[in-house]
């Protein structure tokens, strides 16, 4: 019996010593744990600007979630983040907007430390008006805006800007949504300078974009969906949606008009109010990756920023003759720049615009 006793105090010992750490990892599984949850990275970007490739890499290389939202113009972005929206870690502005953003104080200041790819990013992208030391921003992709057309559709190669002004296209083209880029069109056509802040030539703008109106099928951004569907045999387009349209759709070029266009920059930033400034720094640094950073030219069609990432694209990809327009070509383009105040009549004239 006293062999019984003692065996029976021997595993009442052992219950009350192993019984709690039972019901703790029973509770911890049940109820969870925030040091178990998976950080979650959130993005606000342009569509068709971040592939599955890309997003699955970094979850899967750094244990994360990644979330992506897309906007469709400089200005929505803005105003979202200006009303307060908050749980961004990453945005993509393009440069003239990260001017803005920079005296709106919306963007935090990058820790070089935690980003040491960027030293792959060539000089030519680096120091630009809109950020002149890159402390809040780095370059993404460049491309341009110009003319994606149906060559089995359209009867002569478009060469200026006024064939969206021709009768015989009504209702089977497209102009972007986008205020600067449009009324941009309509500077040029005219002769005068994107970036104008003359009344008299905003006003001469605004009035061609009304007489154009009635033959626009559609102002959309994401132009590329119109041209694979075959909604639209032209379209005002950014070059890297009449790429990606051409892929799908053979028969789709892609002109610069004769007039000159728009160039830009799109760059990769934080808002002051991320959640997750030190994963976004990562994601940033993962992106200049010269492997990864060419998987985002072979996705979006727009141009790398980062030399030797080429080496790791298509030969049609590397020398590719809009992605990286000739000389006298980019001589014929102007960067959007903030205009200050006088962004309300460009935003006054657009409504006007839109109204008709």
């Amino acid at each position: 019996m006293l062999h019984v006793s003692m065996n029976r105090f021997s595993l009442l010992n052992v219950l009350k010593k192993y019984i709690p750490l039972g019901f703790f990892i029973l509770a911890f599984f049940i109820c969870g744990c925030d040091g178990m949850k998976k950080q979650q990275l959130n993005i606000f970007t342009w569509s068709g600007y971040v592939s599955e490739e890309i997003r699955s890499g970094f979850e899967d290389e750094f244990g994360v979630n990644v979330i992506v939202d897309t906007f469709g113009a400089n200005e929505d972005l803005l105003a979202k983040l200006s009303a307060g929206a908050t749980g961004y870690d990453i945005i993509m502005p393009s440069d003239y907007m990260v001017s803005i953003m920079i005296k709106e104080n919306l963007l935090a200041e990058l820790n070089r430390e935690n980003i040491p790819n960027f030293q792959n990013i060539s000089p030519l992208f680096l120091g630009k008006y809109y950020d002149p030391e890159n402390r809040y921003s780095v370059p993404y992709t460049f491309g341009t805006a110009g003319i994606a057309y149906d060559s089995s559709k359209v009867s002569s190669d478009p060469e200026s800007w006024s064939v969206l002004w021709d009768e015989k296209y009504k209702n089977q083209f497209s102009m972007l949504d986008d205020q600067r880029e449009t009324l941009g069109v309509a500077f040029k056509l005219l002769g005068y300078s994107i970036n104008t802040t003359d009344p008299e030539q905003l006003r001469q703008a605004k009035e061609k974009l009304i007489e154009q109106r009635p033959i626009v099928k559609q102002y959309k951004s994401e132009a590329e969906e119109l041209l694979i569907a075959g909604d639209v045999i032209m379209a005002h387009c950014w070059s890297g949606d009449a790429f990606r349209a051409a892929a799908e759709r053979p028969s789709i070029r892609y002109v610069i008009p004769k007039e000159g266009s728009s160039q830009f920059i799109d760059t990769v930033c934080i808002p002051k109010s991320a959640p997750h400034k030190d994963l976004a720094e990562k994601f940033i640094n993962y992106l200049l990756r010269p492997e990864v950073n060419a998987k985002i030219t072979a996705f979006t069609k727009y141009g790398t920023c980062v030399p030797a990432a080429k080496e790791h694209l298509p030969e049609d990809l590397q020398k590719h003759k809009f992605i990286y327009p000739p000389a006298e070509v980019m001589e014929s383009l102007e960067w959007l720049k903030d205009q200050g105040e006088f962004t309300q009549q460009y935003s006054r004239a657009w409504d006007e615009i839109k109204a008709k």
